[in-house]
């Protein structure tokens, strides 16, 4: 029985990119300095994100970027490959706040709920402690 074999071609997608909506716990290990946020200044959902990584005490754990108005900038570019990462020939819009695993280099979620809920989760986790 003979087979033909078709050149590899780039399916076009047929929806919508997905959302990244992984979470903190539940494949991602919560370790300080393992994760980095992606906020735009005066963006309501990133100002709350903001405050809840300050009152919590991550700020020393968790590292931000705000993102300036210039798309070509290498924070944007740093977050364009995140979101490739996550979903390979990721062609969607990139959101803020957007929490990112600089282990894999994948964004963990852009779903401010999660984000708030993982920060929630982070801060009660012994690692994250005042003197861990």
């Amino acid at each position: 029985m003979s087979h033909t074999v078709l050149p590899r071609t780039v399916l076009p997608r047929t929806g919508p990119a997905p959302a990244p909506r992984g979470r903190i716990g539940a494949g991602f290990s919560p370790v300080p300095h393992r994760y980095h946020l992606y906020l735009r200044a005066g963006c309501p959902r990133s100002l709350r994100v903001t405050a809840a990584l300050t009152a919590l005490g991550l700020a020393d754990s968790i590292t931000a970027t705000v993102l300036g108005t210039d798309p070509r900038a290498a924070e944007h570019t740093a977050l364009r490959l995140a979101y490739e990462a996550t979903g390979h020939h990721f062609d969607g819009a990139l959101t803020v706040p957007a929490l990112v695993d600089t282990w894999s280099g994948r964004v963990v979620s852009d779903h401010t709920p999660d984000i708030l809920d993982d920060l929630g989760f982070l801060a009660a986790h012994p690692a994250f402690r005042t003197g861990s």
